[in-house]
């Protein structure tokens, strides 16, 4: 049975314990042994090696140096990560080496929430397969991110809320390796009822169970 580690915290805006909720019971429903933790120490745990995927939801959180090793350690032999919005890509803003993992960092979402589109790049990926461009209201992550990243779905700023960045097009759903982990990241999901959107929570769900090693 594959195994997965959620560790929640972080900024109570984004709904944590919420959302780690939603994340266990998706995958528990698709066979999962979920294990949920509260704190940082755990990605210490020399045991976190022996999992199939890890997924964090610490917003601007801090972590340790021997807890980040000891995580990218566990992703670089191959234990998966699974990620999305500000629990992956704001979770720990001092810590490159966990940048690195994830594959970017987020830097603003002008005008907070707004409508905006998600439009799918790889339709032919088996992530994506039958998603097309879909709305969303949210908040449209402007993010710095890794020119490495195989990115699977974009948006694009229409420049209304920050001039000098019309017409920019940003990586929202990405997948990469580190090392022989694989990392699948999200941007959307600012708060837990945006599991309810039938598109962004299928997509998650199948970035985690690509992610997860088997």
């Amino acid at each position: 049975m594959r195994e997965a580690l959620i560790v929640w915290g972080g900024w109570s805006g984004h709904e944590p314990e919420q959302c780690a909720e939603i994340i266990r019971d998706m995958l528990q429903g698709d066979g999962f042994k979920v294990y949920v933790e509260r704190s940082t120490e755990a990605f210490a745990d020399p045991s976190i090696h022996d999992l199939s995927l890890i997924v964090p939801i610490m917003t601007m959180s801090k972590i340790e140096k021997e807890e980040a090793r000891n995580l990218a350690a566990a992703i670089e032999s191959g234990v998966g990560f699974a990620g999305y919005h500000g629990g992956a890509g704001d979770a720990f803003r001092e810590c490159v080496e966990y940048q690195f993992i994830v594959g970017g960092q987020w830097v603003a979402h002008p005008g907070n929430i707004i409508d905006y589109t998600v439009n799918i790049t790889r339709p032919d990926d088996p992530l994506m397969e039958g998603i097309t461009d879909f709305p969303y209201h949210s908040e449209q992550y402007y993010m710095h991110v890794d020119p490495s990243n195989e990115v699977l779905a974009t948006t694009t700023f229409t420049g209304e809320h920050a001039y000098w960045i019309d017409g920019v097009v940003m990586p929202v759903v990405w997948k990469r390796h580190y090392g022989k982990g694989r990392v699948f990241y999200s941007s959307l999901g600012h708060v837990a009822q945006e599991f309810q959107v039938p598109q962004m929570h299928e997509i998650f769900r199948r970035g985690a169970n690509w992610a997860a090693r088997d």
